[in-house]
């Protein structure tokens, strides 16, 4: 009988967990900036931890417990170079673990930049970063979220998303009828590419993004260390100083910007970690995600 109830509430269990997240298509119809094509999209690993040519973009929602919700949404926004999506480690954990702390959580599967599938591959993933935003204002009500509230967090190239949304939100990029708020109200920029100029830019993300040979223009504008304003988010950075792929210059410039034009930022870094190590850097005791949900707490994002 034991045996029989434990069954049972684990079921239940399992039953409420995917009552709790859907995945949805991230445009009611026709996708903007897209040319009629075949869904080619590609899965990598257990679980399909990485996702590549992603022409379909959508928005996996996980919800809180009622018990635990703050009211607060955080998009999700795996790396991937431009090249794929790390869904496992940079989107569905940390998805999992904002949960844990009543914070709803939106990975984004965004579109990999692709003339074959778009008509202008620069703007197909800053498009979805607005739409990714624009829905979770759109629908407050109904995921529990509190519009005041909304940020986003991405890592590597998916931090490059971020914070573009985070510095390109005065122009809309998708049709915006209600005229939403796409600004994000905080930035989480986990290891970041956020510079394309030559000394610094991680080639592979600049190359899948704007092509081999940007002009001067295309590179200052998306070089977001140039894009920064006093009315940019404030911004939350972490960054390992050995990082061979994505160098800390990036996230120095960045919080650098943020100090010059008086938005308000704090950034850690770390010896060692190298790149990618997603929710956890072995090289430390130190969990970057408690030092987050403080400042989280300490500009009162984190209220009930």
């Amino acid at each position: 009988m034991k045996k029989l109830l434990s069954i049972l509430a684990a079921l239940h269990l399992m039953t409420m967990a995917n009552a709790q997240q859907q995945e949805i298509p991230l445009y009611d119809g026709a996708i903007p900036n897209s040319k009629p094509t075949k869904d080619l999209e590609k899965a990598e690993g257990a679980n399909k931890l990485s996702l590549s040519l992603v022409s379909r973009p959508t928005l996996k929602i996980y919800l809180p417990s009622k018990e635990k919700a703050t009211g607060m949404g955080i998009v999700v926004v795996p790396g991937g170079a431009y090249h794929h999506l790390a869904m496992g480690h940079e989107g569905v954990e940390i998805a999992e673990k904002l949960n844990e702390m009543g914070i709803a959580a939106f990975v984004l599967k965004y579109r990999l930049p692709s003339d074959e599938t778009m008509v202008n591959k620069e703007i197909g993933p800053l498009q979805d970063a607005q739409r990714a935003i624009q829905l979770v204002r759109q629908n407050a009500g109904k995921w529990g979220v509190d519009t005041g509230r909304v940020g986003i967090i991405g890592f590597s190239a998916g931090g490059h998303l971020a914070s573009t949304a985070g510095t390109h939100f005065s122009k809309a990029y998708i049709d915006n009828p209600d005229n939403i708020s796409l600004r994000p109200n905080f930035m989480i920029l986990m290891y970041p590419v956020i510079s394309f100029s030559d000394s610094i830019a991680h080639r592979g993300s600049r190359e899948n993004l704007i092509g081999k040979a940007p002009s001067p223009e295309k590179i200052r504008e998306y070089s977001n260390e140039l894009q920064v304003t006093p009315a940019t988010p404030p911004a939350f950075l972490i960054h390992a100083g050995d990082d061979q792929v994505v160098l800390v210059a990036n996230s120095i410039h960045f919080y650098e910007a943020l100090q010059q034009n008086g938005v308000p930022a704090e950034m850690h870094i770390y010896p060692h970690g190298g790149h990618g190590f997603g929710l956890h850097n072995n090289t430390t005791k130190d969990l970057w995600f408690d030092r987050l949900i403080t400042w989280l707490g300490d500009n009162g994002w984190m209220k009930r």
